[in-house]
């Protein structure tokens, strides 16, 4: 699909088709598998960024359409149509540049949202409820910034009467990260637009949830805020006091994703109660260090959670690999000087490892939980046709939304 969108492109075409054999269609898995997937390489083929150009370029191929599938094939191309703008959603989100997209600006998005569909509604924490709440994680980070903080609470409930299940997504969107204090190199700064991958991918799947029906009432919480550098900023050393009353000593302000997840995750066991808890952030560049671009680390506490999205994960392309999560991982987050240290001893190794162990005192036991470290996946991918290289890869929209379809 997308290799057609990109011929078509090339060729300069105003108008293209593409005829399907049924027995392509049973090769590749059945109608229904090809419609879908032949249409999201389509529509996610023709993607170009131009929000920050002063003139965007015209699009020659106005429209592809599918031709010889039976009512199958129809319908998983309406669907690929409808994830694929999802995924083209949370890119465009993701490659907007620090000042394009900001706190505010992800919370009038998820405003949109809410109006797109009559199934979902919004509720939007600002700084003064956050306090009220005890969310000193997510305001340490937020107090460097002379942007304000947000909590966004998005709700879709399902046409059913009766949901099957409570699920809910957490997505860091982190819209700038220079580091805080602990001052990232200036090389490849300009890159840390993209510490929000995991809300942009939170709020891509409720765009496709405003469009597709699923049977779980789904819950999505992205705690957006900047980490960036003023006169009251979080100091190295510092001591802040999480929701669910522990408190953690900030030795690096560049480890500040997993201090507003952490107030994100107490809110949702403590607010929404969840059956199946999932966060996904671009936590560590260690991660990258260990599985490269490729693939997303998950770090599920059941054996049923990892096989759903490792499943989902090799049905929209975006490969998952399981991690552990061992006592000495949660261990090695204790704090000295304060509960919770928010990073471990450099002689334990293993930062994506220690992160989801810090985020795992946040989250309780009896929560079936995975999190997604997404740092290696979000952007920098292996150029395809229909996504990747250097700009964002909108990685964990398209996966959320398959696994509620799989979800037992």
């Amino acid at each position: 699909g997308a290799a057609a969108s990109n011929h078509a492109r090339g060729e300069k075409v105003s108008k293209g088709a593409l005829w399907v054999h049924s027995k392509t269609s049973a090769l590749a898995g059945g109608s229904a598998e090809a419609g879908l997937s032949l249409a999201e390489g389509l529509v996610m083929g023709s993607y170009q960024y131009t929000g920050g150009k002063g003139k965007a370029p015209k699009e020659v191929c106005k429209r592809f359409d599918l031709l010889g599938g039976d009512a199958a094939f129809r319908k998983g191309a309406k669907r690929g149509t409808h994830l694929a703008a999802a995924n083209m959603y949370t890119r465009d989100l993701q490659n907007g540049a620090g000042n394009q997209v900001t706190p505010r600006v992800l919370v009038a998005e998820a405003r949109k949202l809410a109006k797109r569909s009559a199934r979902i509604s919004v509720k939007i924490i600002d700084e003064k409820e956050m306090k009220r709440l005890g969310m000193g994680l997510l305001l340490s980070v937020s107090q460097g910034s002379s942007l304000p903080a947000y909590l966004i609470h998005l709700t879709y409930k399902p046409k059913a009467k009766r949901s099957k299940g409570r699920v809910c997504f957490v997505g860091k969107g982190l819209t700038f990260d220079a580091g805080g204090i602990s001052i990232k190199p200036s090389a490849k700064m300009d890159e840390m637009r993209y510490d929000m991958s995991g809300g942009a991918a939170v709020l891509g799947a409720f765009h496709a949830l405003g469009d597709l029906d699923v049977a779980q009432e789904v819950h999505g919480l992205v705690p957006a805020s900047e980490n960036v550098i003023n006169g009251i900023a979080t100091k190295p050393g510092d001591i802040h006091k999480a929701m669910n009353g522990k408190t953690v000593e900030v030795n690096n302000t560049d480890a500040e994703g997993r201090l507003i997840l952490a107030d994100a995750l107490c809110y949702a066991e403590k607010k929404i109660k969840p059956d199946t808890l999932i966060d996904l952030a671009t936590l560590t560049g260690a991660v990258i260090v260990g599985l490269g671009h490729e693939h997303t680390a998950i770090y599920p506490t059941t054996t049923k959670l990892r096989d759903e999205l490792v499943a989902a994960g090799e049905s929209v392309g975006e490969a998952c690999w399981p991690m552990p999560l061992t006592e000495l991982h949660k261990d090695a987050m204790r704090g000295r000087m304060a509960d919770l240290s928010n990073i471990s001893s450099p002689a334990v190794g293993g930062g994506s490892l220690t992160g989801a162990g810090f985020l795992a005192h946040f989250v309780s036991p009896d929560t079936e939980w995975s999190h997604l470290d997404i740092a290696g996946t979000a952007w920098n991918t292996t150029g395809r046709g229909w996504v990747g290289g250097a700009m964002g890869s909108g990685v964990g929209a398209r996966l959320l939304v398959d696994y509620l379809g799989r979800r037992k």
